[in-house]
């Protein structure tokens, strides 16, 4: 599928390993120019080589920890020019909620939520002024359920819904947007790690405890069973898409998603007439009555 992103240049957060890492690999696949971001320049060394070596890129890295306003301009400077950007870096740690602390708060928030705020606000203005511009932010179902034994993790991610929606209604019509991903438990180092610790607090089999986790735990993952981290990378590939690719299987309801995708605040009607709009024979880029570009070609 080709989502037209020859010669964007990409910056994922948190991005040496796990979902960072299948997004970063498949935007590259989709020809853009990635920047891997981590904490160590061993780590982030490593991402670049490894992507280099799969998919024949160009990839780059800066190395930085975003937990701080200096990390931030650090790695923006670094980066330089940016056409899409992936907030994915994110830390979480299972602590009832009557023992976390005011200090693991802050780091929490000023990792989870600063570091997407700063950057953004860094961006915004020179996407703006391209007219063109991705900003999307993973976040997680512990956004709209939060989770008893992370109550902190799951404020942050709410508190990113916010903010993508914030910076959508101030960016619409420009041909800048900003989305945000929820997936559910997706396998990762860092997730399989989290569920085994939780695992040993209830003294039980690791091995049984995270093949059950999404039926037990998180039975509001429909899909029962740990997502892939290549999984999200599809969903976040596709928001960065410079236009919608033209596939049978988006000529659906399923297309107003796409159509509503950058921004404004809509009414039942409105949604019911995107809908429909969408399932419509139209011209490719024709601008359909809620002013957003449909890009549906049959």
């Amino acid at each position: 599928m080709d989502l037209r992103l020859d010669g964007k240049r990409a910056l994922v957060t948190g991005s040496t390993a796990g979902i960072g890492f299948a997004i970063a690999k498949g935007l590259a696949q989709e020809g853009a120019e990635v920047i891997f971001n981590g904490r160590t320049a061993g780590r982030v060394t490593e991402a670049v080589e490894t992507l280099n070596a799969e998919t024949g890129g160009k990839a780059t890295g800066a190395v930085a920890d975003l937990g701080s306003a200096d990390g931030a301009a650090k790695l923006l400077e670094e980066a330089g020019h940016v056409d899409i950007l992936v907030n994915n870096v994110g830390i979480f740690a299972p602590v009832p909620f009557t023992e976390i602390s005011d200090d693991a708060w802050q780091e929490i928030f000023d990792v989870n939520v600063m570091s997407g705020v700063r950057l953004s606000r860094a961006l915004v203005p020179h996407m703006v002024k391209r007219g063109w511009g991705r900003i999307i932010f993973i976040s997680s179902e512990s956004g709209i359920q939060t989770p008893q034994e992370m109550v902190h993790y799951g404020v942050t991610k709410t508190a990113q819904l916010a903010l993508s929606r914030g910076i959508a209604e101030s960016v619409a019509g420009t041909g800048v947007t900003a989305n945000t991903v929820l997936p559910g438990p997706t396998r990762s180092e860092g997730v399989v790690d989290f569920m085994e610790k939780l695992a040993d607090t209830q003294d039980v089999d690791r091995e049984t405890f995270v093949r059950d986790f999404a039926k037990t735990i998180r039975p509001s993952t429909l899909i029962g069973r740990l997502a892939e981290a290549e999984e999200v990378a599809n969903l976040v590939c596709f928001s960065a898409a410079k236009a919608p690719p033209r596939s049978p299987a988006l000529r659906s309801g399923s297309m107003a998603a796409w159509c509503g995708a950058s921004s404004r605040r809509l009414s039942r009607n409105d949604r019911r007439h995107r809908a429909s709009w969408c399932r419509r024979r139209a011209p490719a880029r024709s601008r359909c009555p809620c002013r957003k570009w449909c890009g549906v070609s049959e």
